[in-house]
């Protein structure tokens, strides 16, 4: 880690604008799914543990500058009081007076949640004026912890920092980048990427980033098609993004000039349409029939994918396998995760990004048996593609670097 620690802060009695990740669904003012906001329990303790005033500072889904009643934080302020065992106060806007008076009453061990900073168009334009006026809720020192928005040069992510003393990583945020930045630049080999999910576009930076530092990759999901019709197999109805079979055309011949591991799909469940599921029925790639549609790897892909990801000793998994939300076709995506599961018991470091990968390892149940399950899909994506997020440049450079 070459920026700067909350555990490098001098916390006592200082009120910390911590910037954290509590995006999470809800409907009729209850939560749907805590499991971002139990993530950063442990950097919200570690600051109350040390005498900290905590002021708490997230978005919530997309209110387009302007309040709005549906994205309010104030359901996330009632469970955090429960999860914390302390009350959570609350205030009905990020900024102005209410927002100041609020965080100056807050004696050490106290937390103030801020209303939805999406609320505020500047929010979303980096807006220096609007930053200046969050950092007046701290006293100097701001913590993020939300790496799931590290990508995005936001106010309360990036122009709050340049009216702080010192912009640290929560512990979140560090483990993020420890492990994510470990497999870049230093990973245990054999280290094997596993890429699925819908879009070839979405990922080309990640294919062309990570064949440069992983040993093989394995591609399913919807993304594979692209890379399978430019090998001229039959794929039939399925997904294939037309403008992107060149390029991927390309990234295979420098996969074979180079002897680098690449492997698709062999076989895969197929159906009319994903309405017609009932129908489907697994065939070879080369025997897929005119007019259906790929929804899900084979068992013979499941059988090379699982023998490869056995040889590794690092794994980066991003993307399911196939429209896993469907049953079924969720079986490939699971056979996936348990052969991760299972080598991650043998001492393997095992990462997984991405919220679709995330809600399929939720399904298989297997979210505890992986090392790190990244909190980030956007941000991850962009991690793993080579790039800077500017919300981690934004933090304070350690001394010496």
């Amino acid at each position: 880690m070459r920026k700067l620690s909350i555990r490098d802060l001098k916390l006592a009695e200082k009120r910390v604008f911590m910037r954290v990740d509590f995006n999470v669904p809800i409907s009729n003012g209850k939560i749907r799914d805590d499991m971002r906001i139990l993530q950063t329990l442990e950097t919200l303790r570690f600051g109350l543990e040390r005498g900290a005033r905590l002021v708490l500072a997230s978005h919530l889904g997309r209110p387009k500058g302007k309040p709005n009643p549906e994205f309010s934080l104030r359901p996330v302020a009632e469970l955090l009081s429960d999860l914390l065992g302390r009350p959570v106060k609350f205030v009905n806007d990020c900024v102005g007076p209410e927002a100041e008076s609020a965080s100056l009453a807050l004696k050490p061990g106290e937390v103030l949640l801020l209303e939805n900073v999406r609320f505020h168009p500047e929010e979303e334009k980096n807006g220096e004026e609007f930053g200046k006026q969050l950092a007046k809720l701290c006293d100097g020192l701001y913590v993020n912890d939300a790496f799931g928005t590290a990508h995005r040069a936001h106010a309360s992510v990036v122009a709050i920092t340049k009216f702080v003393d010192q912009a640290a990583a929560g512990l979140l945020m560090e483990r993020e980048l420890k492990f994510l930045g470990d497999a870049l630049e230093r990973p245990v080999r054999p280290f094997v990427a596993v890429l699925g999910g819908a879009k070839i576009s979405d990922k080309i930076e990640v294919v062309e980033n990570l064949m440069k530092v992983a040993d093989s990759m394995l591609i399913g999901g919807a993304m594979a098609y692209t890379f399978l019709k430019a090998k001229g197999m039959p794929v039939g109805a399925s997904r294939v993004e037309e403008d992107k079979v060149e390029l991927a055309g390309r990234l295979l011949d420098e996969a074979r000039k180079r002897k680098f591991r690449l492997f698709l799909p062999v076989d895969h469940a197929v159906a009319p349409s994903l309405e017609q599921a009932a129908q489907m029925r697994v065939v070879e790639m080369d025997a897929t029939p005119v007019g259906w549609v790929g929804l899900d790897i084979g068992p013979k892909t499941v059988a090379i994918f699982s023998d490869e990801i056995a040889r590794a000793r690092t794994v980066v998994w991003n993307g399911p396998m196939g429209v896993f939300e469907v049953e079924p076709f969720s079986w490939g995506t699971i056979a996936v995760a348990r052969s991760l599961a299972a080598v991650t018991s043998t001492g393997v470091t095992s990462i997984v990004g991405g919220g679709d990968s995330m809600a399929a390892l939720r399904k298989s149940g297997l979210v505890d048996r992986i090392t790190h399950v990244s909190t980030g899909g956007g941000a991850s994506l962009e991690f793993l593609a080579g790039r800077q997020l500017p919300g981690v440049i934004a933090l304070t450079d350690k001394a010496g670097h």
